[in-house]
């Protein structure tokens, strides 16, 4: 066969292929991909497919606000709720047993509510006989349940136990308040019901003639059938006859429904409408939240059990080339990993390749997906005050939120007073025959610096508007007496005035004030101190004491110094040179640190401690009154062995300096040496 050579120089012919026309490409996008162009366009080059995700709008678009639950029965089939608002409220006890946050926000908002309560209008008598009423029935406690239950659940039912008073006490009533009433029953207790066990029949949601029903649990069911105490007995005598036959051959597992009285029955709610027979707890929205960080919480702890789980790798041993495998050795070595100290042990030799990936545990245990579920918890609760997002804000923001936080718990508070509070005071006035009622109210929740009104408050009290007890419970309470108050204040302000209390240390005059009335100015008492006076006939005066002010002292001269005449104060002869006193003031440091030289010389030490150190500064002050300026430093050891008075003369001319320019002893010891003589005082 004839084989053509190949030219290796010459490269393979290409058969020649036809070009293919290029289409332009653009992008698709999502919302015209549907369309009838883009489609047609496709189906001559390929098949297609249609995203109807584009053109299809949803018809769940709501689906999980439509699929949240309503604690209400408001319509029949499928439109039912699959949970009860004894569900909610059951549902928001156990968060608040079981969680922190849920608990710390009920009773940080229950704590800033409950404070003390204060009257104001109405008589002495009714404002003290309501005051003694709350304390017996221990109304502190009352609130820190009322607002405990208002926050949890929303929904608060109070009964009323009353207690009947005796003839001799209706009696004493009657002649105080003017009653004409025989009998006369004063509440002694205020129990909160459990929601759960409350409810509602006979009427629609918007009617006000509702009936409530309580459930009466197993505990509550043998106590009313077999009642121990006079309260179980009291009780049980309040029902009616159908009831007690009902509780008395009812078996233990059932459950017993007794009607409440209307009388003594009380409902507050949380933010209810006319339509909602209950209302819908304030924590209610966040328990989906609150479960859903429980189950991150439980994720993550069985994370860690499982991680101790590790896989221990030991490979033993080399090529055969090197040494090989000894047997033995693998054998020593898996016994020895047989304690269970670690989880599995895997032994093998050096052909053995396995590595066991460990999941990344800080990832999974990263507390980063615990910030949504917190952040929603904190803004469904209004925590504003423990949330996780507050550390590094600024003070200003704090503060407007501490602001917003006692505007919510001031409706709660308003709540309590005029839902509650006032309507029973208005009842018991009204059964007890009172003219007028006492408005109770709450003393006023303070967080805010009020240095303001705290320096108003004094300078008030120093102008005499405010008694010392209404000085103090401004302070206190932030509260100014009414007028009715502040007239009894300061009537017996001013007795009180008259007997010598409440007088002012500093400003006052002593004849002014009535506790002194057997004072008397030291010359008449001691007729030789008088100094001769050109009118001698004439006789001292009784000193007539005068009713005390509340404001200034009297002026003029003091009754009973009529015949005493008038000394005229002469001007300042003595003048102080500057610069005398500088020198003097350089000098008494100088000896301070003498005497001390001194003190430790005699007592061989080193250093000083800081009494003795005062006692040098003493020793100081008493050779400055005693000594001239030259004579200081001669005179140290002297008056270290004995430090007293040795000049009396002089120590008395530095006393009058110090009474005089109202100095100290050492100050006015300096004066003293440092006075210009004047031609007038050489001559003397």
């Amino acid at each position: 066969m004839n084989e053509k050579k190949e030219n290796p120089k010459s490269a393979p012919k290409k058969r020649a292929s036809r070009a293919k026309k290029q289409t332009p490409s653009e992008p698709l996008m999502t919302s015209s991909a549907s369309t009838y162009d883009n489609v047609a366009m496709a189906s001559s080059v390929t098949s297609f497919r249609r995203n109807k995700a584009g053109s299809i709008e949803r018809t769940d678009k709501f689906t999980n606000i439509e699929n949240g639950l309503i604690p209400f029965k408001t319509t029949t089939g499928s439109g039912q709720s699959g949970i009860s608002i004894r569900d909610a409220v059951i549902l928001c006890q156990k968060a608040y047993y079981n969680f922190s946050i849920f608990r710390n926000t009920i009773d940080l908002m229950t704590e800033f509510s409950t404070s003390e309560i204060y009257f104001e209008g109405g008589s002495k008598k009714s404002q003290n006989f309501f005051e003694s009423l709350f304390k017996k029935t221990n109304v502190w406690d009352l609130q820190d349940r009322f607002f405990r239950e208002y926050y949890r659940s929303g929904n608060v039912f109070l009964y009323r136990f009353d207690a009947k008073l005796k003839p001799s006490d209706v009696k004493k009533i009657s002649q105080t308040f003017g009653g004409k009433t025989s009998t006369v029953e004063i509440p002694y207790r205020y129990v909160i019901l459990n929601p759960a066990d409350i409810q509602i029949a006979g009427s629609l949601n918007f009617s006000q003639a509702r009936k409530y029903h309580k459930v009466l649990t197993d505990y509550e069911l043998e106590r009313i059938r077999n009642p121990k105490t006079d309260e179980d007995k009291q009780i049980y005598n309040s029902l009616d006859p159908t009831t007690k036959k009902s509780i008395k051959q009812a078996p233990l597992s059932s459950s017993v429904i007794i009607e409440l009285d209307a009388k003594r029955f009380h409902a507050v709610f949380y933010k209810k409408q006319d339509y909602e027979p209950y209302s819908v707890p304030m924590g209610y929205p966040v328990l989906e939240d609150i479960n859903h960080k429980a189950e991150l919480k439980k994720m993550d702890m069985a994370i860690t059990r499982t991680v101790q789980q590790a896989i221990l790798l030991v490979t033993m041993g080399a090529e055969p080339e090197k040494g090989g495998i000894n047997q033995e050795n693998l054998l020593k070595m898996q016994a020895l990993f047989e304690n269970q100290s670690v989880g599995r042990v895997l032994i093998a030799d050096y052909t053995t390749k396995a590595e066991f990936v460990i999941p990344q545990v800080r990832d999974i245990l990263d507390p980063k997906k615990y910030d949504v579920v917190n952040t929603d918890i904190n803004a469904g609760l209004n925590n504003m005050l423990t949330g996780v997002d507050t550390g590094g804000e600024k003070f200003a923001n704090i503060s407007s939120k501490v602001e917003v936080f006692i505007a919510r718990l001031r409706q709660a508070r308003k709540t309590f007073l005029n839902d509650f509070l006032i309507p029973e005071v208005k009842r018991i006035s009204k059964e007890l025959g009172f003219k007028n009622y006492p408005t109770p109210k709450l003393k006023e929740i303070m967080l805010r610096d009020n240095t303001e009104k705290y320096r108003v408050y004094t300078r008030m009290a120093e102008l005499g508007l405010l008694t010392p007890e209404e000085l103090f419970e401004a302070l206190d309470s932030n509260r100014l007496p009414n007028k009715e108050d502040s007239m009894d204040s300061q009537k017996r302000y001013i007795g009180d005035r008259d007997e010598g209390l409440y007088f002012p240390l500093v400003g006052g005059s002593p004849i002014e004030n009535p506790a002194m009335e057997e004072w008397v100015p030291q010359e008449i008492a001691h007729p030789e101190l008088q100094k001769p006076v050109t009118s001698p006939n004439t006789a001292p005066n009784k000193a007539t004491p005068k009713k005390s002010q509340t404001t200034s002292p009297n002026v003029g001269r003091p009754p009973g110094t009529e015949g005493i005449p008038q000394e005229r104060k002469k001007a300042a002869a003595q003048h102080y040179s500057f610069e005398s006193v500088k020198s003097n003031i350089i000098k008494s440091q100088e000896l301070e640190k003498d005497i001390e030289k001194e003190l430790r010389k005699i007592h061989k030490k080193k250093r000083l401690t800081n009494q003795q150190k005062e006692i040098a500064k003493t020793i100081g002050c008493i050779i400055l009154a005693n000594e001239s300026p030259e004579n200081w430093k001669e005179s140290i050891a002297e008056y270290c062995k004995k430090p007293i008075d040795q000049n009396k003369d002089q120590v008395s001319r530095i006393e009058d300096i110090a009474v005089k320019h109202q100095l100290d002893t050492f100050l006015a010891s300096i004066l003293f040496h440092s006075v210009i003589e004047s031609k007038e005082n050489k001559n003397e």
